[in-house]
């Protein structure tokens, strides 16, 4: 079924952008249109449905919140998202209170723009796929999310996700206040669970233990690991209030310690790695791909990236100097009996030219 995409805005540039954004979804199913005001939008939707609106906040003739609430007149369930520049937080909770599904500020992050048309088209994730679940594993997953859901009902949170390493959503109960920037909050978070584990490698921590917790935006956000590869994000208002934090945080630590049961009786352990291997050692002098070959026995497992790039570096750094080499080399054999001094010429040279007196004579 086709959907039908109508892109709004005053600047040429933004709508040449979202379009080919939005073409990069390669749906042949979204039909996307662009106008350049509010007028000739509500000409557009007066012809052919609008299943979703993109439109600038401020508009010549009308704002945003004017076109949405006509457009919806005519097609009640469209969906709208609304983008400004203006960075004005009660601006943005008009916006949201309005009904737009999703706020951007300018610049527009492209990822989570596209995640939130994904979503509210109802169209197979391509950008922030939920993970997949294949039938054995299918019960255990309902049973983490039976456990989310339970979880956030009993504190009274907004929103509970479990993450994996890779940030992609294992389960998820409720949703952000403002979700439109989903997948830069869950990427940064990301960046912070491998942060930690690095922490606590080099802290020699036989567990993984860490708490992040951030108040005072939307949300009061906590995020702790569950195993290296999984963590938990909860989401809500007044978690971390004084007289709130210890039960929000021992209601949470009974939370992991039944998801981590759950992970491990579907073969998950995440355990980590901190004992040293003792029988491998790595030489500095060895030539890199015997360097590569060390350090991924020493690591006993796949080479990490930050190795990786070391190693790429050092092998163009050997095939620099090589190519070096060969060039003064050639250099050398080509030039070896010029004479250090440009102004002076050798005998050879001198004879060819008749400049030696009788010689030759």
């Amino acid at each position: 079924m086709d959907r039908h995409v109508l892109l709004v805005d005053d600047q040429r540039d933004i709508l040449r952008l979202l379009h080919s954004t939005l073409d990069t979804l390669k749906r042949p199913e979204l039909k996307i249109f662009e106008s350049p005001s509010g007028e000739e939008a509500l000409l557009h939707s007066a012809r052919y449905k609008v299943d979703l609106l993109v439109s600038d906040y401020k508009l010549p003739g009308m704002s945003g919140i004017e076109l949405m609430h006509k457009v919806r007149m005519r097609h009640p369930d469209a969906k709208v998202v609304l983008i400004t520049g203006i960075t004005d937080r009660k601006v943005r909770e008009e916006m949201l209170n309005a009904g737009a599904l999703a706020v951007f500020d300018k610049p527009i992050p492209l990822a989570d723009f596209l995640d939130v048309v994904e979503r509210g088209l109802g169209l197979v994730q391509t950008i922030f796929p939920i993970g997949k679940q294949d039938g054995k594993t299918e019960e255990r997953h309902a049973r983490v999310s039976d456990l989310l859901a339970n979880f956030r009902q009993d504190i009274k949170a907004d929103a509970v996700f479990l993450l994996n390493d890779r940030g992609l959503v294992q389960a998820r109960t409720g949703k952000l206040r403002d979700d439109s920037m989903e997948v830069s909050l869950i990427s940064s978070l990301m960046a912070v669970h491998t942060a930690s584990l690095k922490v606590a490698r080099h802290n020699h921590q036989e567990t993984f233990d860490s708490y992040h917790v951030f108040s005072g935006g939307d949300h009061d956000l906590l995020f702790i690991p569950v195993t290296p590869l999984y963590a938990l994000l909860v989401a809500g208002n007044g978690l971390v209030n004084e007289e709130r934090i210890l039960e929000t945080i021992n209601s949470l630590m009974a939370l992991r310690a039944q998801i981590e049961r759950s992970l491990k009786s579907m073969g998950v352990t995440g355990e980590l790695n901190l004992t040293p291997r003792k029988d491998v050692r790595v030489s500095n002098d060895a030539p890199p791909k015997v360097l590569k070959k060390q350090a991924e026995k020493a690591a006993d497992g796949p080479i990490s990236l930050e190795m990786e790039a070391l190693l790429k570096e050092a092998e163009n750094k050997k095939a620099k100097i090589n190519d070096m080499d060969d060039f003064w080399n050639q250099a050398a054999e080509k030039h070896g009996n010029a004479p250090a001094n440009p102004d002076v010429i050798s005998l050879e040279e001198a004879r060819k030219l008749g400049l030696v007196p009788g010689d030759g004579k």
